[in-house]
């Protein structure tokens, strides 16, 4: 099964790839590009579409990381508070303060 998803994968990849490639010579005609107070040199259009692609992937990455990581920190607190708590009843059991019902 993992075989079968690395061809995919890289199927997937390669094709992302040839369409990009297609795309940009497509499109070659030059544009400046203006981002609040710098003007960048022109460059073809293709060349502004696939780099503000790319960016975007970065950034989803970066934040969803961010997010994975926040997420894990809560499951490994959420964990040990539950072992704590399994701890102290344990220890409660043990000194009869509990008693199991039927």
């Amino acid at each position: 099964m993992k075989f079968v998803h690395k061809v995919f994968t890289v199927i997937v990849v390669l094709g992302a790839l040839v369409a990009s490639v297609l795309f940009a010579l497509q499109n070659k005609l030059p544009v400046p590009l203006d981002v609040l107070v710098y003007r960048f040199e022109p460059q073809s259009l293709a060349v502004w579409i696939l780099l503000s692609f790319a960016l975007g992937g970065v950034v989803g990455m970066a934040v969803s990381t961010v997010i994975l990581l926040r997420t894990r920190a809560a499951l490994v607190s959420s964990r040990r508070q539950l072992n704590k708590a399994r701890d102290e009843l344990g220890k409660k059991q043990d000194e009869g303060v509990l008693v199991d019902a039927p």
